[in-house]
């Protein structure tokens, strides 16, 4: 048994999208291009060539990157079967569970196709892929798929319904106003304080500030929790963590006894991904479970390093670019443990480490403004409230 929880920036602050709105359209007057994917059979499907982006890489408002399980077709099937390539910027939407309906947007990908069971959608000018994706998140929108869904044995949604799904449409204005604060969201946290940790310690490879070190082994040994006593644990895999900021996309909950290959870690623990280091995907969790092979629980020593500085460390742009140089293998490189060990970790000061760390905990606290705002601006949207002054 086992079930997701989702997680997303957006997804609090989008609940009131679409309810009593007096504006209305649907979801197939708003393409200017809405198809589905291609038709591949297993035999076409191979290691290398033009990308199959599946229904997995589709995540409830994200674009999950599973490389290491890719398929590829080659030039010749992608032109005999007369493929519909993917573009940077299309709305692709899965038709399958879970959740039936989940939708991201295509990021800059190299020449790509996607799976039958994907919708692809190129949106009309009056209307934003950040309003899209955000309604996707909403109960509203939910409960309409719930409704449209058909099937015994395997459930899904028709292109046909899925087109007929309602939507709201606020005016361009509030779309903008509503896609500027994502974006600034986003961008600050795609940038996770790494130029904050540059100013304040320098380049961490370098050592260019003459700061005391230590390998990380002594600071910061492989060191796995107790095991977890929980019958429900918490099971994290690689592809449920946001590359670059760590963020949990899925938390997934299983029986205990199905836990494999995996070791037990701790809110002590901070969590780096060996395998393809270029991804980034470094985690402080706020919980225990159990995690992937691939993701080394580190424990850094609270009397020398303070475990928020030390994920920033680990996901610096020095300390990625140096673990993917000295990383072996082609198709799935992965950090040498020896290496990893070995690194000498920079020991500033441990109060400045704990300025730096403060300095995070009060832009986390910052974010409720942003939910304030969001939440406020996705009221007008649906006019739920008088426009007025947002504190």
């Amino acid at each position: 048994m086992k079930h997701t929880v989702t997680y997303n920036h957006q997804s609090q602050f989008i609940e009131m999208f679409g309810k009593d709105n007096a504006s209305l359209t649907t979801i197939g007057e708003c393409a200017n291009t809405f198809i589905d994917g291609d038709w591949i059979e297993s035999k076409d499907q191979s290691e290398s060539g033009i990308r199959l982006i599946q229904t997995g890489n589709v995540g409830n408002g994200v674009f999950k990157d599973k490389e290491e399980k890719s398929r590829f077709i080659s030039e010749e099937t992608f032109n005999r079967l007369h493929c519909s390539q993917i573009f940077e910027g299309d709305i692709l939407v899965s038709r399958l569970p879970d959740p039936i309906g989940r939708a991201c947007i295509v990021p800059q990908i190299d020449k790509a196709i996607t799976a039958v069971d994907c919708t692809i959608i190129r949106l009309k000018p009056f209307i934003m892929s950040e309003f899209f994706i955000a309604y996707t998140q909403t109960t509203t929108y939910q409960n309409q798929i719930k409704k449209a869904t058909t099937g015994t044995t395997r459930r899904r949604i028709s292109r046909a319904n899925l087109a007929k799904i309602k939507i709201p449409l606020p005016t361009m204005e509030q779309q903008m106003e509503f896609a500027a604060i994502v974006r600034q969201a986003d961008k600050s946290k795609f940038d996770g304080f790494k130029s904050q940790f540059i100013e304040m310690f320098g380049n961490p490879i370098s050592n260019d500030r003459n700061w005391d070190y230590e390998c990380i082994n002594s600071v910061a040994p492989e060191s796995p929790a107790a095991h977890v006593d929980d019958d429900h644990v918490w099971l994290l895999n690689l592809d449920m963590i946001e590359s670059n900021t760590g963020n949990i996309i899925d938390k997934l909950v299983v029986l205990k006894s199905e836990v494999l290959s995996a070791q037990p870690f701790d809110e002590g623990n901070v969590l780096f991904s060996k395998l393809r280091p270029y991804l980034n995907k470094v985690v402080s969790p706020k919980d225990k479970g159990y995690a992937t092979t691939e993701l080394v629980p580190l424990r850094p020593n609270q009397d020398k390093l303070n475990k928020i500085f030390f994920t920033y460390l680990l996901r610096s742009n020095q300390f990625v670019q140096f673990a993917n140089d000295i990383s072996g293998g082609t198709k799935m490189p992965r950090m040498p443990l020896k290496e990893l060990r070995e690194f000498k970790c920079i020991l500033p000061p441990i109060n400045l480490q704990e300025r730096f760390a403060e300095i995070v905990r009060q832009a986390d606290k910052s974010k409720y403004y942003v939910q304030n705002k969001l939440n406020y601006i996705c009221h007008i949207l649906t006019n739920q409230i008088p426009l007025r002054r947002c504190s």
